[in-house]
């Protein structure tokens, strides 16, 4: 028996997000604690599975207060390394009116990038159930063999491989190599989680049931997960199509985290009832359960320390 649900390896970073505007004009951002793969755990952790991260962070007073965060939302940071030449990666998030971002990233390089394969702890792979990861650990030579390490025990030890692309082209001296490591994402995992735009870049299909038969035309993925943002999110199972409206909230802010909100959803599903016999109705409980919680984050600003409780999920159902 594994002693740990989820095991996510990749950026752990200080997210600047406006919040205001001094007297003069001049923006005010809030330095909120980010990174894909640990806003995922955050959500998993919060509805009671054990959860770790493998990354890295600045020796510096961002980092000491990530690792202080992570453990207080109860991700286990045994794991996270702390580099003293390296500053933690910092990003400027810049919300647009329907609540969509661009991101300026201050990495080149940050800690995040500087993860070895040496730093790599094969142990708590292995005693893990499912392995997630994303591609801001794939932009750079080291990172990148640090995290094909993490698969290749991952793998070796039976877990379940979730991959989300998380796509950041500011992040990637050319599309061409994002390309790159994306299908190699493609080919280790059992669970995808894509978004609308990643789809269409990944694919050149306009229509994502086309974008899903292009991979699928590649790749055996058991389940892929496409959020499609205000339109809901789909489910590709087994040549079943499973779609589920989106839940819509007239005070959203912006939607940083929603997509990781989803993603820990969507495993903390399939840790309870697997992957091999889903039905339909498995398929459209999930997705209903995982739209919720995603609604619930884009209400708040920030995203690793405001993910939603299993009851605020339920009720947002409900109402």
């Amino acid at each position: 028996m594994k002693g740990m649900d989820v095991t996510a390896l990749g950026e752990l970073l200080i997210d600047f997000i406006q919040n205001d505007e001094s007297s003069q004009g001049n923006p005010i951002f809030e330095a909120n604690p980010g990174g894909a793969p640990c806003n995922v755990l955050a959500m998993l952790a919060g509805l009671g599975h054990k959860v770790s991260f493998i990354g890295k962070v600045g020796k510096d007073s961002f980092g000491s207060w990530l690792k202080d965060v992570i453990e207080d939302v109860g991700i286990c940071a045994d794991y996270l390394c702390m580099d003293d030449k390296v500053h933690t990666t910092l990003a400027m998030v810049h919300t647009f009116s329907d609540g969509d971002r661009d991101f300026s990233f201050y990495r080149n390089p940050g800690a995040d990038m500087m993860l070895t394969e040496e730093e790599v702890p094969e142990e708590i792979i292995r005693d893990s159930k499912i392995f997630h990861f994303g591609t801001l650990s794939m932009t750079h030579e080291g990172v990148r063999e640090a995290t094909k390490k993490a698969i290749r025990a991952a793998k070796e030890a039976g877990a379940l491989i979730s991959f989300d692309p998380n796509l950041r082209p500011p992040l990637w001296d050319a599309l061409e190599d994002a390309r790159a490591q994306v299908l190699y994402g493609l080919g280790q995992c059992d669970i995808l989680k894509i978004s609308d735009n990643e789809i269409q870049w990944l694919s050149g299909k306009e229509d994502f049931t086309e974008g899903v038969e292009w991979i699928n035309e590649r790749f055996q993925i058991p389940l892929i997960l496409v959020s499609v943002g205000k339109a809901g999110s789909r489910a590709h199972y087994k040549g079943e199509l499973v779609e589920v409206a989106p839940f819509l909230q007239e005070n959203t802010i912006e939607t940083t985290g929603a997509g990781d909100a989803f993603c820990g959803c969507i495993l903390h599903y399939i840790l309870e009832h697997g992957l091999e016999e889903l039905s339909k109705a498995d398929l459209v409980e999930m997705l209903t359960f995982a739209n919720s919680a995603a609604s619930l984050v884009t209400t708040k600003k920030g995203a690793l320390r405001v993910m939603p409780s299993k009851e605020e999920i339920f009720r947002n159902m409900s109402s």
